[in-house]
């Protein structure tokens, strides 16, 4: 009667068990605009080409694997839907009203 629960049934759900298909168009993108901006911009000075290859490494940074998260978009998210939240938990238990009569 041992029953085998796996340990990451989520990770099968991932492409290459990594990313979701969100995760791959966000850096596929970053990657497009840093191809189409090598094409056209000349890369003259060392501050150009750094702002040149930034949407490639930006995305690379969003995308990349954190450890108990899925990645860093995800803990960009989870920040600031708790920043943005209400911080004040009220009480609605069985005690809500403290003795007053209806």
């Amino acid at each position: 009667m041992n029953y085998l629960i796996p340990a990451n049934t989520k990770r099968g759900q991932l492409i290459l068990g990594l990313f979701r298909p969100f995760d791959l168009i966000l850096f596929g993108c970053g990657i497009l605009t840093t191809i189409i901006l090598l094409a056209v911009m000349p890369l003259s000075s060392t501050l150009v080409t750094i702002l040149v290859l930034s949407p490639a490494i930006i995305t690379g940074f969003l995308v990349m694997p954190v450890p108990y998260y899925h990645n860093m978009l995800n803990i960009i998210v989870e920040l600031y839907e708790f920043l943005t939240n209400r911080q004040t938990y009220r009480w609605k238990g069985w005690c809500y009203k403290n003795g007053q009569k209806k």
